[in-house]
């Protein structure tokens, strides 16, 4: 089981020390764990994934670019459409200067390869979703990430009812995301042993893990992916 812990802000250096298999940093101006800045030096094996609600693709590319993200999460509405166009524009972009007047399309540099970049879409989850909207995204995606419908586009800090995942129709691989914290630690591995995780790829973890927005609590964490592996092992022995 794969943990992405989302937010970064304060002390990622600290958190990458435990090696999760994810790290995600917010490109949306109004959350208070919004990221800019110079990014610090992680160790290869962790993912950085740029976080993103309706933002242009220009904006999107741009960000990868100047990040060296190795996935994107589309937090808003982006349409199938709008994968399939920031697919292409993965395929096609190469890495483009600045200069006084911005982000000068014409300028281009030493070409940069976004290819293998994942995308990877959320879907706010209520005990009616439907699951048929997902169809449109299988082929353009490469994870879906199911999370708490509210008044945020995420870190509301509540969990849904994950039994709905078992009318999960798709094979593709899923985020479980959603106020999971040390107090999911049961519930999760209850979840991670039933039928309804067969797909789920990852954990995403995020406020309930907060001293502050965008600050994360080594030592909750620490438990927490010592809770995980637990849960990992009852699993494998189903």
């Amino acid at each position: 089981m794969k943990l992405k812990v989302c937010g970064m802000n304060h002390n990622p250096e600290e958190v990458a020390n435990l090696r999760p298999d994810y790290l995600g940093f917010i490109f949306w101006e109004p959350s208070s764990r919004y990221f800019s800045g110079e990014m610090p030096v992680l160790p290869s094996s962790i993912k950085k994934v740029g976080v993103f609600v309706d933002a242009p693709i220009e904006e999107v590319l741009e960000k990868v670019a100047q990040y060296q993200l190795d996935a994107v999460q589309l937090h808003g509405q982006e349409s199938a459409a709008y994968c399939i166009e920031l697919k292409d524009g993965f395929l096609s972009f190469r890495a483009q200067s600045r200069n006084q007047t911005g982000f000068n399309k014409k300028e281009v540099s030493t070409a940069l390869d976004l290819t293998d970049t994942e995308i990877i879409k959320v879907f706010s989850i209520e005990n009616d979703f439907d699951f048929d909207v997902l169809k449109d995204y299988e082929n353009e995606c490469d994870y879906f990430l199911f999370d708490t419908k509210g008044k945020l586009p995420g870190g509301n800090g509540y969990t849904f009812d994950w039994s709905v995942l078992e009318r999960y129709p798709s094979q593709k691989p899923y985020f479980l995301s959603g106020g999971i914290g040390l107090d999911s630690k049961e519930k999760l591995q209850a979840f991670l042993g039933s039928p309804a995780s067969t797909h789920c790829y990852a954990i995403d973890v995020n406020s309930k893990f907060e001293t502050a927005p965008g600050l994360k609590n080594i030592k909750d964490l620490t438990l927490f992916i010592e809770s995980l592996k637990g849960g990992q092992n009852q699993k494998k022995n189903l």
